[in-house]
């Protein structure tokens, strides 16, 4: 069973920086999947931040391009999101999700693209 583990979510001031992290485990070829970040305010629907598919390819969310960094450790095992220049706005649920399907009609920032999902960790940015 796939599992995604966050952390390092917290509050920090407007225009600092944090660096989210998700570990993946239960698989014994993390590099197959197609990995993101998501985040979710309060009574919303769950958007795309940042994603990373299995040949590299990277898409940002319109709101974070140029703020937010996605990457992931050598080994595939670990991804992670540098957040800088954050803002009120940034405030959020984010989470990791992960996916091995390949031909899929959802794009990499569509949340109904991906299987496995963490729990979340809280990022609030205080003004």
């Amino acid at each position: 069973q796939v599992r995604l583990v966050e952390s390092g979510g917290g509050s920090v001031q407007s225009g600092g920086t944090l660096t989210l992290s998700c570990i993946i485990s239960g698989s014994t070829s993390v590099g197959s999947y197609t990995m993101a970040w998501f985040r979710q305010y309060s009574g919303k629907e769950r958007e795309g931040v940042a994603s990373i598919a299995t040949d590299g390819e990277i898409d940002y969310g319109d709101s974070v391009k140029g703020r937010f960094t996605i990457s992931q450790a050598e080994d595939k095992k670990t991804l992670y999101l540098q957040m800088s220049s954050l803002q009120p706005e940034d405030t959020a649920m984010y989470y990791c999700a992960a996916d091995r399907r390949v031909y899929i009609a959802y794009h990499d920032l569509e949340k109904e693209r991906y299987t496995y999902w963490g729990q979340g960790t809280q990022v609030t940015v205080t003004s």
